[in-house]
């Protein structure tokens, strides 16, 4: 990409979106392209067909998407599939109609089957069944990913594909019923702290292990890679460093200064034993993360509390 080349954020107020639009302009990139919701709903195929035959981007980062934690992917499965599938087919078709130099996909790691081999390799898509709980969702992301290397297949499209771990950080999400863990925790222990709770309680055994990436990470890889990568076979994107929900759960309480006690309740679903990407093909390629977890958690309250005008 030069500096002037038209780009495409597609989802700029998202998590992972604004941290691109945000590290694109410091990367001194000026040609950019966004749109909110209410300018382009990406849902409506003739809008985004127009959008694209107008401002004919160069590149498009298709951060877009109907996200959210277990509770709301187990409860509003048909919303996950439908919204996330009429999304990617599009913004990927329009890509290609109006020839897009290369498209950038951000998928999920949920697209990995429930009990995969650990560290998860690329390789290991679509081996066995997946975690029921956010089946719509992967499923969503399983066919945006392979509609990218259709499409390079069938047309000689440059479209990429990039599967993040659980990402975290300034623009999250945290509504406790909506939510993913690190967001929900945080404000549950920051909220607990103001009401002088005596506890708190956390969904699950707490013996879950997760991956946790800071999202200007996430982005910072993601300009790398559209840089840098240009074959099919997708990349995952992460820190390889796991953790407990038991420890990221006391982790958040030091960062908050949180005395009280964590009441873990078996009786909510855990969903996945344990997600932890292989990411040597990223290493191999240059990339490696910069923000270890305490340190972008830390980051992250202080944005809450600034976003909440609570400093």
């Amino acid at each position: 990409m030069n500096k002037n080349d038209k780009i495409f954020v597609a989802g700029h107020r998202g998590l992972v979106g604004s941290q691109i639009l945000e590290c694109l302009k410091e990367q001194g990139y000026t040609n950019l392209i966004t749109r909110t919701h209410q300018e382009l709903d990406l849902q409506n195929q003739q809008a985004v067909k127009d959008f694209f035959s107008k401002e004919k981007p160069e590149y498009v980062f298709l951060a877009a998407a109907h996200v959210g934690g277990i509770h709301a992917n187990n409860t509003y499965p048909a919303d996950f599939i439908m919204k996330n599938l009429q999304i990617e087919c599009n913004v990927i078709d329009s890509s290609y109609k109006n020839k897009v130099k290369k498209l950038l996909f951000l998928g999920s790691s949920c697209i990995y089957p429930k009990f995969c081999g650990q560290p998860m390799k690329e390789e290991y898509l679509l081996t066995s069944e997946l975690e029921k709980t956010n089946e719509a969702y992967a499923i969503a992301k399983i066919a945006g990913l392979k509609m990218c290397e259709y499409y390079n297949k069938q047309y000689g499209t440059n479209f990429v594909s990039v599967m993040p771990t659980n990402l975290y950080g300034p623009n999250d999400n945290f509504d406790l019923e909506n939510s993913h863990v690190l967001p929900a925790l945080l404000r549950k222990v920051h909220e607990a702290k103001l009401n002088n709770s005596p506890t708190i309680e956390v969904w699950g055994s707490g013996k879950p292990l997760r991956e946790f990436l800071y999202v200007k990470d996430m982005a910072e890889a993601c300009i790398y890679i559209m840089e840098n990568y240009n074959e099919t076979p997708f990349l995952n994107i992460g820190t390889g460093v796991e953790i407990s929900i038991r420890d990221l759960a006391e982790t958040i309480k030091e960062v908050v200064s949180y005395d009280g006690t964590l009441v873990f309740n078996a009786e909510k679903p855990d969903g996945t034993p344990r997600k932890l990407l292989d990411v040597s093909k990223l290493h191999n390629l240059g990339w490696h993360h910069k923000v270890d977890l305490k340190e972008g958690i830390k980051k992250t309250y202080n944005w809450y509390l600034e976003d909440k005008n609570e400093i």
